[in-house]
């Protein structure tokens, strides 16, 4: 019996975690791989990146636009829900894969549980400083399978009454990207974007939507952190959540600098090239105390935005957001060496992921959630 599987993908980022995951499952005999794009992927001002869906040989796939820009989180929640309702109908997955914390993902939690398909979720089981551990939280309750990162965040899952059987750690999945012999030569990616300079620190700002009051304040001091470092600085921009414009615009007066370079959004792998090769990566993504580690780059991480999800790491400073700081952070971090270090995973997240959608039990899981009482820990 061919299995359907629909992944929902919003964001540059979350596809290049998904994207191995959707490869082997495309190659797969016995399941049947749709994608359903939709947030950031289909607007231009971020590069119209469902294009990258195509460009990976990925045939089956529906686009669908959520947003006007503007729209507030609830009004493209309530967008997508209408478009992936349609969708799903229509189409009738058999498994619904949904990733991290993004309205998006929430969008296809409701969906999924609500039409009876089973929704298994990503990186569940993770905290952070912002609305986006509201939406996490509220996908893993909302989901029937959980595949995470590592020990810490099952055990999270466990404490909210989610039961053991239906968690599975198998590492972030970008990991097995990470560690790919394929991933781009330098030269290629300068070639590519026409990079103007060899030698480079990442910049990466997100708003924090429950600090948004702050941050024209927040934003000019990083970027008068980050001219007075003197460092060549490739910038990509933030996502598009309330904010963003504020941050766009401040990224903007820099446009015509000679030592900036900025890009609405990267390839994965070529962004992933240009991680590894970086002197530091500075901001508030999650890129600096996830991905950043495992290549022993040094990250300058700023503000509240990854509260929780820092790993004890020699290569991590955390500063405020205050210019002084942020410019001597980058003084003391840019350039330095450090081992490499991964605590979500080992590079082996599909093979874990696969393994499980070969599991006769996993495809019975019953769509009728259960509590699961647990002793405080």
């Amino acid at each position: 019996m061919t299995r359907r599987v629909l992944f929902l993908t919003g964001t540059r980022a979350d596809f290049g975690k998904l994207k191995p995951l959707m490869m082997a499952v495309d190659q797969a005999d016995d399941v049947e791989l749709d994608i359903f794009v939709t947030g950031m992927h289909m607007h231009a001002r971020y590069g119209h990146t469902y294009r990258e869906i195509e460009k990976s040989g990925f045939v089956h796939y529906h686009t669908h636009i959520n947003q006007r820009h503007g729209d507030e989180m609830d009004i493209v929640l309530a967008k997508t829900i209408t478009g992936l309702s349609d969708y799903v109908r229509e189409n009738r997955p058999d498994l619904l894969v949904v990733h991290g914390d993004r309205v998006e993902t929430l969008a296809g939690a409701i969906v999924g549980s609500l039409n009876n398909i089973l929704v298994a979720h990503i990186e569940g089981g993770e905290i952070s400083g912002t609305i986006d551990e509201l939406i996490r939280h509220s996908v893993s309750k909302l989901s029937h399978l959980h595949f995470v990162c590592n020990a810490e965040a099952a055990a999270r899952l466990k404490w909210m009454g989610e039961r053991e059987s239906s968690i599975r750690i198998i590492g972030s999945p970008d990991l097995d990207i990470m560690h790919s012999s394929e991933l781009p030569a330098l030269s290629e990616v300068i070639d590519r974007y026409r990079l103007p300079f060899r030698t480079f620190s990442l910049f990466m700002y997100h708003p924090v939507t429950t600090e948004v009051d702050q941050l024209p304040q927040h934003i000019k001091a990083v970027m008068d952190g980050l001219m007075a470092s003197e460092e060549n600085l490739v910038m990509i921009y933030p996502n598009n959540d309330s904010g963003s414009d504020i941050i766009l615009e401040a990224i903007e007066q820099y446009r015509d600098h000679p030592r900036v370079a900025i890009y609405p959004s990267l390839r994965f792998e070529c962004f992933l090239t240009l991680l590894q090769q970086a002197r530091c990566i500075i901001g508030n993504s999650s890129a600096g105390v996830r991905e950043a580690p495992v290549y022993g780059t040094p990250a300058i991480n700023i503000g509240s935005r990854q509260q929780g999800r820092i790993p004890a790491c020699d290569s991590i400073m955390n500063v405020n957001n205050d210019q002084g700081a942020i410019a001597s952070a980058i003084r003391l971090m840019a350039g330095k060496q450090f081992s490499p270090q991964a605590t979500f995973g080992d590079g082996n997240s599909v093979s874990h992921f696969m393994a499980a959608l070969n599991e006769s039990r996993l495809w019975q899981t019953s769509h009728q959630k259960q509590f699961r009482d647990v002793e405080a820990p």
